[in-house]
């Protein structure tokens, strides 16, 4: 048995298409999403991602702005620009891309963010509305994962699902939408004993750990959907997931590849949750 490759660029090429859709119409309106992103230093890494987020706004025909700031610059300056952006009614989503140098506290700088503009869902009132089930916005790559599922046809209503990791970013909030839909959800970590007992009774399997090819071919239910979120570099250069992909694929029923799988649908759905943005905004 050969597991079916989830091609998350084609299915973040339809989502996106079906986004554009409300965004134009939005437009029609006279209102245009718009996203901000702040970045503070140089790391490399930030800079390609926020490259990518400002080239799917320019997809979608949204309104983006990209405000880089030197490494050196103050918290105040920062949450000033914040408050400032805040304030700007052409910007309906916000976000400061991670990491912030060393002087500037992130949870200082994530709560400072209006959560009517937290498009990555990581103000304490977003995750709240999600850990209560009234989400406004889900963090973009677990809300991706869910969606790469749910156009996949994977059936997650009764389902088991094991979620290995338990990060703010990731691990948490998948657990909390597959509880959502109705899964019966595990979560584990990197730590836990007897960790492939776990993950060989997983209908879906989630795996963020940031540690290269931890899951096994042997640690898969047979015909389990295999969900990839680890991107990680290996000594020869090459990108893996946090699953063995080639031990995997021939035991799974599902699998994303790494890369080409969850990556695409990260910036997917920080689109989409600016277009949901504006349209709360405009009062739909």
């Amino acid at each position: 048995m050969t597991a079916r490759i989830i091609d998350g660029k084609a299915i973040a090429q339809e989502v996106r298409a079906e986004w554009k859709v409300r965004a134009d119409a939005l437009k029609a309106r006279g209102i245009t999403p718009g996203l901000a992103v702040i970045i503070v230093g140089e790391d490399p890494a930030s800079k390609v991602y926020v490259a990518n987020k400002v080239k799917a706004c320019a997809e979608l025909g949204l309104h983006s702005e990209h405000i880089a700031l030197p490494a050196d610059t103050s918290e105040a300056t920062l949450l000033a620009k914040i408050a400032e952006l805040n304030a700007d009614p052409k910007i309906h989503g916000l976000l400061v891309q991670l990491p912030v140098p060393k002087h500037i506290d992130s949870d200082k700088i994530l709560n400072a963010i209006s959560p009517d503009k937290d498009v990555d869902g990581f103000h304490p009132v977003n995750v709240g509305a999600l850990a209560t089930g009234n989400m406004r916005f889900a963090p973009c790559t677990p809300y991706g994962s869910l969606v790469l599922l749910q156009k996949s046809g994977i059936s997650i209503e009764g389902k088991h699902a094991v979620v290995v990791g338990r990060s703010n970013i990731v691990g948490k909030p998948m657990a909390l939408l597959l509880l959502q839909h109705n899964a019966t959800v595990t979560i584990c970590t990197s730590k836990t004993v007897d960790l492939a007992k776990f993950t060989r009774d997983a209908d879906i399997l989630v795996v963020a750990t940031g540690r290269p090819k931890m899951i096994t071919g042997n640690m898969i239910k047979p015909g389990a959907a295999v969900i990839d979120v680890g991107i990680n570099r290996l000594p020869d250069g090459k990108l893996c997931g946090d699953v063995d992909f080639d031990s995997a694929k021939e035991v799974a029923g599902w699998i994303t590849p790494v890369p080409g799988g969850v990556g695409p649908m990260t910036i997917t759905m920080l689109v989409a949750n600016t277009v949901q943005s504006a349209e709360r905004a405009a009062g739909k």
